[in-house]
């Protein structure tokens, strides 16, 4: 990670902002960089060399993330800039053709706001309820609640992998099987979850699941949707254009097959490059042991946390990822944050486009440190140093 090796404000950067984007290893920087030095070409309606070999990259980098992700197929795998795209898509797509009035789209109150608006958006038009399910005191999804507000009118019900702003990690996989007794469809965020344990949407039954690739060492403007066939084949394309046809007349127009329908105009192509690039980097390494040096590093960074006068940290004590959101009496998180930076630690402040979670505990705004594989302890060490200078300060 070359900008690791920076300073800011005289101090070496310590990045603990990884819930907003991670880091770049040098690899995929340098994939970057000879893509548009070497490679740079069009894809899939060029008869040259160059535009064969794109293409070929392209669909190397579908094929990459449906194994990552443990897809049954490429053809499952749908390139978008991220995952509110992705989210959109399906709301447009699949929700404007499978809601209805009565019907019910549970959402429970830790999700990020891309999570909660399409499906308001999209139940406006429908005259669909978006149902909060509520959090219990610790912050996890209340489970008893959530069982009671499944019923035959639940059609779809959404849910992270992981939280953005409390950490908190649910039990995707037996939500997903409790709402398939009801025939809903599931589509799970994954946003804040790849970079942290291994995901297989095969194991977790999942209909729909997304990613952006900043948050796990890509670039930014890239991610992807996972849809089961079976359903991505009954979806209508959300935007129109090149790319997505077989066939255009002004009688009738003819679509791609999947994934290729949902894929309108050129693509990304430099940052599906990066992407695959990212994730060889990151499949290098044994993903149980990088999820096990996560979970310690949060686990230490808690207990450290701990020692900070006042500190309140938001979420549950286990079944998190490293997301470190917490309050700090008499400084507002604005001015923890500006604290920090003069320190050279880059965290977040505000309200981490979760509002209804903030709201749970009585919030409008929060600071946040948010850990990846590249965090130590002594960057910990160095984050609760700074904390305890401010409440002295």
């Amino acid at each position: 990670m070359p900008i690791l090796h920076r300073t800011v404000n005289g101090h070496p950067l310590i990045w603990l902002d990884n819930g907003a984007t991670t880091q770049k290893p040098r690899q995929v920087i340098e994939t970057l960089a000879a893509f548009y030095a070497s490679a740079n070409s069009n894809i899939h309606r060029g008869a040259h060399t160059m535009a064969r070999e794109a293409t070929e990259m392209y669909e190397a980098g579908r094929a990459a993330v449906a194994q990552f992700l443990g897809a049954p197929s490429p053809e499952s795998i749908v390139f978008v800039r991220g995952t509110t795209e992705a989210i959109n898509l399906v709301a447009q797509s699949w929700g404007r053709a499978n809601l209805g009035p009565g019907d019910d789209v549970l959402v429970p109150v830790l999700e990020h706001h891309a999570n909660i608006v399409p499906w308001q958006r999209v139940a406006k038009e429908t005259r669909a309820r978006v149902v909060p399910v509520p959090l219990r005191p610790d912050g996890g999804i209340d489970q008893d609640a959530y069982a009671d507000l499944l019923s035959m009118r639940t059609r779809l019900v959404v849910l992270s992998h992981a939280s953005n702003v409390l950490g908190t990690v649910p039990p995707v996989r037996e939500m997903t099987a409790l709402a398939h007794r009801y025939q809903a469809k599931v589509l799970v965020d994954g946003a804040q979850a790849v970079a942290h344990f291994p995901v297989d949407v095969t194991d977790l039954d999942a209909d729909f699941y997304t990613f952006s690739g900043h948050k796990i060492y890509a670039p930014t403007g890239i991610g992807a949707l996972y849809a089961k066939p079976e359903i991505l084949r009954t979806m209508a394309p959300w935007q129109s254009g090149g790319n997505m046809i077989e066939s255009v007349s002004f009688d009738r127009t003819t679509y791609a097959p999947v994934p290729h329908r949902f894929e309108a105009g050129t693509g990304h192509i430099s940052g599906v490059a990066g992407l695959l690039s990212a994730l060889n980097w990151l499949t290098g390494f044994d993903r149980k042991a990088v999820a096990d040096y996560e979970t310690q590093l949060t686990a230490y960074a808690q207990e450290a946390l701990a020692k900070v006068p006042g500190l309140e940290l938001l979420g549950p004590a286990a079944e998190r990822i490293g997301v470190l959101t917490f309050t700090l009496p008499g400084h507002s998180p604005t001015e923890i944050a500006d604290w920090l930076d003069g320190d050279g630690i880059a965290i977040r402040a505000g309200h981490h486009c979760a509002q209804p979670a903030l709201a749970h505990y009585g919030l409008d705004s929060a600071a946040r440190a948010s850990l990846a594989l590249y965090n130590t302890r002594e960057e910990v060490d160095r984050l609760v140093a700074s904390l305890l200078e401010l409440r002295a300060a």
